[in-house]
């Protein structure tokens, strides 16, 4: 479809835009709602990495590595692990024994470790990832919920959550996942059930950062005829195509991160969005672009087993991540100062502080992710609906926090949300 075709809806949306948020600053006035008067689609929201809360339960099989860690062994009752107010330190050994992941290479999977079960917090609301610290409503979608609501969404009625347990990544098919394989089909009932209790109106899907990912292999893992009768529009914030160069940062060993997960992993730098002749980290004896990430995975410090999940789970899924074949809007911010390359002039290789090169992003994800995505998604023949939307001097936080991101991002979802308006026409 052509670029033309795809954006001749603009200039409505632009007035639906400005009239929602008059609506929005006059709520408390007003003795009737967006939903009460429209009807309004759902909207199922998916939060960034790190928003989900994470429960744990420890069973009598754990085995706890200083009697301190015991407190909650064996009593049935799940408590909090993942994220109080007091967010907890990633050297506490208590803390650090219970939230990572084992691979078991039995079962060609991730696990607990022994004796610890997890879960997601309230699924289905919005409250499952609204922390109990105030800095993490802006961080975790809390002021566009806030929006949403003024707007007329209740949550649990016509406003819906998926957290997911962050630590996880899709895997590519035939590999064993069940953490993210449970988390689609709470997903899929949860998007048919907010549908069939609002009159059987098909839902927006709406990600930010990390989300997006979760949200991506979602679609792609449910049936075309199913995704068409159940999702209207997919609305995906601070996500690129390639994944970002800050993150490869966080591995170097003078900085390196005591867990590393599957959902670290995921989001490094991809050659779907980084040239292969691009170099990301340079030393004195070599640079690493993007199609060298195990090689400097390796030189990082990171095990050989770990080298090897990456390029056995994490880089198939980044080199084949593809539209969703709904109708799709991209939402990314811009003109913030971001990580572009690490440079260590002096010998040592890793081991040293590097300089750091900045480049344009939203201050996490590249431009050149970011730009990818039309590649990848509005580029693909398949997708007949897309459109992307970039702010300017925008953060990846920005995005769903700031007042004038969040104006052009209530703008898309209340746009598509309007029963006379049916995507697949614009």
């Amino acid at each position: 479809m052509a670029m033309a075709t795809k954006l001749q809806w603009w200039p409505r949306l632009l007035l639906l835009t400005h009239s929602a948020f008059f609506l929005l600053s006059h709520a408390a006035s007003l003795p009737w709602t967006l939903d009460n008067v429209s009807g309004l689609h759902p909207v199922v929201l998916l939060p960034g990495s790190t928003c989900s809360q994470i429960e744990a339960r420890l069973t009598d099989a754990y085995e706890p590595p200083s009697p301190l860690c015991a407190a909650h062994k064996g009593d049935g009752q799940w408590h909090r692990l993942w994220k109080t107010a007091a967010a907890p330190d990633a050297d506490a050994p208590c803390f650090a024994d219970q939230f990572r992941l084992v691979y078991d290479d039995a079962a060609g999977d991730y696990r607990n470790a022994p004796g610890v079960e997890t879960r997601a917090v309230s699924f289905g609301s919005t409250r499952g990832f609204l922390a109990d610290d105030p800095a993490d409503k802006e961080l975790c979608m809390g002021k566009l919920v806030e929006a949403l609501e003024r707007a007329g969404y209740r949550d649990g009625e016509t406003l819906f959550g998926a957290p997911y347990d962050f630590r996880h990544a899709p895997a590519p098919p035939g590999t064993a996942n069940r953490e993210v394989s449970r988390f689609r089909r709470r997903l899929r009932e949860l998007v048919e059930r907010a549908s069939r209790t609002n009159g059987d109106k098909p839902v927006i899907l709406v990600s930010h950062s990390q989300g997006g990912y979760f949200a991506l292999d979602f679609l792609n893992r449910s049936p075309l005829p199913w995704r068409r009768r159940f999702v209207k529009h997919f609305v995906m914030a601070s996500t690129g195509a390639g994944g970002f160069v800050l993150l490869m940062q966080t591995l170097l060993p003078s900085l390196q991160v005591r867990m590393i997960f599957p959902g670290t992993l995921s989001a490094l730098p991809s050659p779907v969005a980084f040239g292969d002749d691009t170099p990301l980290v340079v030393t004195t004896n070599r640079s690493y672009a993007a199609r060298d990430m195990p090689a400097f995975l390796a030189a990082a410090g990171l095990p050989p087993q770990a080298v090897w999940l990456y390029e056995t789970r994490a880089l198939p899924v980044a080199l084949s991540l593809g539209p969703p074949l709904v109708p799709m809007t991209c939402v990314n911010g811009g003109g913030v100062p971001t990580v572009e390359k690490l440079v260590y002039p002096c010998p040592g290789g890793l081991g040293a502080a590097p300089e750091v090169v900045y480049g344009d992003g939203d201050g996490v994800v590249n431009l050149a992710s970011i730009l990818a995505l039309d590649t990848v998604m509005g580029g693909d023949p398949r997708q007949e609906h897309y459109r992307s939307m970039r702010i300017a001097n925008m953060s990846h936080l920005g995005v769903v926090s700031d007042a004038l991101a969040l104006e052009r991002l209530l703008g898309e979802i209340l746009y598509a949300a309007t029963p006379a308006v049916d995507a697949r026409a614009m």
